[in-house]
């Protein structure tokens, strides 16, 4: 039986969240790439699962868990580095998804709500969200200052639910990497992996798995044939 066999009137997605990277943006290469310096530069041996681990997640919380990568630096020192790398010349260029921006503009069409919960900063956030000309269509943003547990915790997503006045069993979260899946499936709602970073086989937690967000069916949550 299908997810889309499975919802009732009384579980129909009435609202969505959605992450960033990966998601509405294809920043993880250049994220990536900021992550590789910055180790490189302290002489730390790392290779693409050392750089993976990053992904989907606040990288203040991939740095406590792992005081070994930078010992004797405090966090704010390391923001500091993080900074200055992100700000050097020669970086990835940042991708917008046409496909997610369609999708969202679908969404805000039908009356929709929806909200932003992401592991970047605010500033970089709006920014984005302004350069893709929908920063007007969101609810409301749960970036990563305004939680104190990062994805794969749910206190993000279920922040972003009391934004949006909405039980979690309505809403529907959109993500590409297993640590926001895992966010948002322990808040109690369904999820939409989208395949811009990682397999389909590393997203296989999510209720539905698509190569762009105009593939799925609203509200069936089906992929569109």
């Amino acid at each position: 039986m299908g997810v889309s066999e499975l919802i009732t009137d009384d579980t129909r997605p009435r609202a969505a969240l959605f992450d960033l990277d990966g998601t509405l943006i294809n920043s993880e290469p250049r994220s990536m790439a900021v992550w590789s310096r910055l180790l490189t530069a302290y002489g730390v041996p790392h290779d693409d699962q050392v750089l993976h681990g990053f992904m989907g997640r606040r990288g203040v919380d991939v740095l406590a868990e792992q005081p070994h990568l930078f010992p004797g630096l405090s966090l704010a020192e390391l923001r500091g580095e993080i900074r200055r790398h992100g700000e050097a010349p020669g970086l990835p260029d940042v991708e917008h998804l046409p496909e997610s921006v369609a999708f969202l503009r679908v969404l805000h069409a039908e009356g929709v709500p929806f909200g932003l919960v992401t592991s970047a900063g605010r500033d970089w956030a709006e920014l984005a969200l302004e350069q893709l000309g929908v920063r007007e269509l969101f609810r409301g943003l749960v970036t990563a200052d305004d939680v104190t547990e990062g994805k794969p915790h749910p206190q993000g997503y279920l922040d972003g639910a009391r934004i949006l006045g909405y039980a979690p069993e309505h809403i529907v979260v959109f993500e590409d990497t297993p640590a926001g899946i895992l966010a948002g499936k322990s808040a109690g709602m369904r999820v939409v992996g989208i395949t811009t970073t990682h397999a389909r086989s590393v997203l296989g937690q999510a209720d539905l798995v698509v190569d762009h967000l105009t593939e799925v069916d609203w509200p069936r949550l089906a992929a569109r044939t």
